[in-house]
């Protein structure tokens, strides 16, 4: 009986095609008391059986590309080295990747396959390991429809033949565990297609970290040890995001936020300590960042994300973000991520047709590729796709403690024919529009968030009108804590845009949003897409003179704070940046010098430290009985006013606008009660850059009705500004 195994199989191995090589390689039993043992070594020259209580063994070479055999009778083989002659002279002693039995469960494997898995990573990808007191690092890459797989690096020469992977029964998953292969090592996986004679070589989909762009390689990185100092935070989260607390987001671009004085990007670190000066004085409860999942183009701002798993090189390894994130918490200051599960872009290293085959999207075009963004959308049906998604949910959310997810283009997932025109999209099993796999991902999302990890937030950048964003799925919502108003931010900053003169017959636009505003958790944002694309910085929408833009500025600012819902605002809008926002430079931090700028910053300060220290800024924002409107049907004159009320009925705020450049005295604003009404807040103070028109602190109520009301205040109104008054 021929110790070799057949010569198909063999040709197999030597071309690359083999995909179950541990069929082949490795220790067999052979006979009735002998093993073989196979290996494939290409360029080595010798091969030498090291094991306790045998022989020194020297291995036949069966095939000039490397392929030696070796029968070794009388001696136990349960542990066992090999000793490489290289063409050089040189020897090295290494294990056998082959001897090494399958390192996933049954459980890990179903739990993936069904889709219900929520630590996938924890499993798949490359990950350290000691295996029978050997350390080496475990490969496990999901490619169902290949015929081989194989790692290759540094290691191997890139070299496809020479570590092909082991395909793991049906579950479409493949694995191997190389000794001798620490952290740091740079890898990919050589695909061979199942229907294509060429092979693709791909960037691991869960690496937890890859080269700096434009390099592509993913590289073994270990995520333990890192010492977390944020127990204080994570306790007390669940409070401090409560729906009843103030929420004051500033939204950051980590690339072009601050850079050194050479133009090149701060590390993770670097940008923690200046991130929380900065923040800390401007009196914000969280950041939000946007994407910082690896991403191979710095224009996409990093929503074209290939590797979900892989806080971007850019700035720092994987301890270097968790450093920042814990930095942060320590500070009193909760993060927030982008998170991108709606589409993905075609870079060849990424996930597009990742084994041969559309695997990971959709493979009808009309379903699977974005008209918009010419990226590629999740076929969110696909089992092992919702465990991809699912457990890189909770590895940002468990392993680097993020206090939120902002969900990037919802409406994008829900609607099938969301950019479409007729004839160019599939409808549901119901000939309806609803993307109904999307849909039921985005509630199991919720679901496993708000389960794993009380307290935590999800946020959806939602653009229609779709029912119950943020309600509870038991309640037939989609389930998220928040939905970003849009239709607030477009109709606000249409308003805003608009020269005063004319303002009296849009007033309505300021005022529509109240019809709906309790209809879902909102936050109220002035976001990173309001600043690009020739839309112009926020500063330079505002009308008139640059005097009255600053006026206008301040007064847009005060109308979000006033208005109910959380409050976001993109990074330059505290400094009334000129420049429309670009990736490529940091923020013109020059102009802290101009008195009206830092006028500007002073005042979101204050707007800040009030929304915090007013519990009728923020217990009640969802809910009718935290609003009232006092007059809202001045429009001949520019003014509103409106009532903000915490949870105790005598505590509450008066707020009023004049939306015009001229100032009005004697005016009469009707209130609940008597006493003396103080004003907390005036954006016209000459503190903010203002021409210091107000009430000289404060007001006594008069016994004169207005507005439905018994008692009235006659107060100045000054010009472009509001006026924030409470009783005392």
């Amino acid at each position: 009986m021929s110790a070799l195994p057949p010569e198909p199989e063999i040709a197999a191995l030597l071309h690359g095609q083999h995909g179950a090589p541990a069929a082949v390689f490795g220790p067999h039993p052979y006979g009735e008391a002998s093993t073989v043992v196979r290996v494939l070594l290409p360029g080595a020259v010798a091969v030498r059986l090291v094991a306790d209580g045998c022989p020194v063994g020297e291995f036949e070479r069966v095939r000039p590309e490397g392929f030696f055999q070796l029968v070794v009778s009388g001696c136990s083989l349960r542990r066992y080295q090999l000793e490489v002659h290289e063409g050089d002279g040189s020897r090295r002693l290494i294990e056998d990747p082959y001897r090494f039995p399958s390192l996933l469960s049954e459980l890990d494997i179903y739990l993936f396959n069904e889709g219900t898995h929520r630590r996938a990573y924890e499993h798949l990808g490359a990950h350290p390991r000691v295996v029978d007191g050997v350390a080496g690092v475990h490969f496990v890459v999901w490619a169902p429809n290949a015929r081989r797989v194989s790692v290759i690096g540094d290691f191997n020469r890139w070299n496809p033949i020479a570590h092909p992977m082991q395909h793991v029964g049906q579950s479409g998953l493949w694995e191997l565990f190389l000794p001798g292969i620490a952290v740091g090592e740079r890898y990919k996986y050589s695909i061979l297609p199942r229907d294509t004679p060429w092979s693709l070589e791909k960037a691991d989909p869960y690496a937890f970290w890859s080269e700096v762009r434009p390099r592509t390689a993913s590289i073994v990185y270990d995520l333990r040890g890192y010492e977390w100092h944020d127990a204080a935070w994570m306790a007390a989260r669940s409070r401090r995001q409560a729906l009843d607390a103030p929420l004051a987001i500033y939204e950051v671009h980590l690339g072009s936020w601050r850079r050194r004085a050479d133009g090149t990007f701060l590390s993770y670190r670097e940008l923690a300590h200046l991130l929380v000066e900065h923040v800390k004085r401007l009196g914000y409860t969280h950041v939000e960042l946007l994407p910082i999942a690896e991403h191979p183009l710095d224009a996409s701002w990093g929503y074209q994300v290939t590797g979900y798993y892989a806080p971007t090189s850019r700035f720092g390894t994987p301890h270097d973000f968790m450093y920042f994130v814990d930095y942060l918490h320590q500070h009193g200051i909760g993060v927030i991520l982008d998170w991108v599960p709606g589409h993905f872009p075609r870079d060849g290293h990424g996930l597009a047709w990742f084994d041969g085959t559309h695997l990971y999207e959709h493979a009808d075009p009309r379903r699977g590729e974005h008209p918009d963004w010419g990226t590629l959308i999740f076929n969110y049906g696909r089992n092992e796709v919702r465990s991809f998604l699912l457990s890189n949910a909770v590895y940002w959310l468990r392993e680097y403690h993020l206090d939120g997810l902002r969900v990037d283009a919802v409406a994008s997932m829900l609607y099938l024919d969301y950019s479409r025109k007729a004839g160019e999209w599939v409808p549901n099993q119901y000939g309806g529009r609803e993307n109904l796999e999307a849909i039921a991902f985005l509630k199991m999302f919720n679901e496993v968030v708000h389960g794993e990890f009380p307290g935590a937030i999800t946020v959806a950048e939602e653009s229609t009108a779709w029912p119950l964003v943020s309600r509870p799925t038991y309640a037939g919502g989609l389930g998220f804590t928040y939905k970003w108003n849009m239709g607030w931010m477009h109709d606000t900053l249409q308003y805003f845009r608009r020269d005063p003169i004319y303002r009296s017959f849009h007033q309505g636009e300021l005022t529509f949003s109240l019809i709906y505003a309790f209809s879902e958790n909102f936050v109220l944002p002035l976001s990173h897409d309001e600043v690009v694309h020739g839309k112009g910085s926020l500063i330079g929408k505002m009308p008139g003179d640059w005097w009255q833009q600053f006026a206008n500025l301040r007064l847009l600012y005060g109308f979000q704070y006033g208005h109910p819902g959380k409050k976001l605002l993109f990074m330059g809008g505290e400094l009334g940046q000129w420049n429309e926002w670009s990736e490529a430079t940091e923020l013109d931090w020059g102009l802290r010098e101009w008195p009206m700028h830092r006028g500007l910053m002073r005042y979101v300060e204050d707007l800040n430290r009030l929304l915090i220290r007013e519990p009728a800024l923020h217990e009640v924002d969802f809910d009718w009985t935290g609003f009232e409107w006092v007059d809202f049907h001045d429009a001949a004159q520019s003014v509103l006013s409106f009532l903000r009320k915490a949870k105790d009925p005598d505590d509450w705020l008066l707020f009023v606008f004049n939306l015009t450049p001229l100032p009005r005295h004697n005016y009469r604003i009707g209130v609940p009660s008597p006493g003396y009404y103080r004003e907390l807040l005036n954006s016209d103070s000459e503190v903010y850059g203002g021409s210091n028109v107000g009430n000289l602190g404060g007001v006594q109520a008069e016994p004169v009705p207005a507005h439905g009301r018994p008692w009235s205040l006659r107060l100045t109104l000054p010009p472009l500004a509001v006026i924030v008054m409470k009783p005392l």
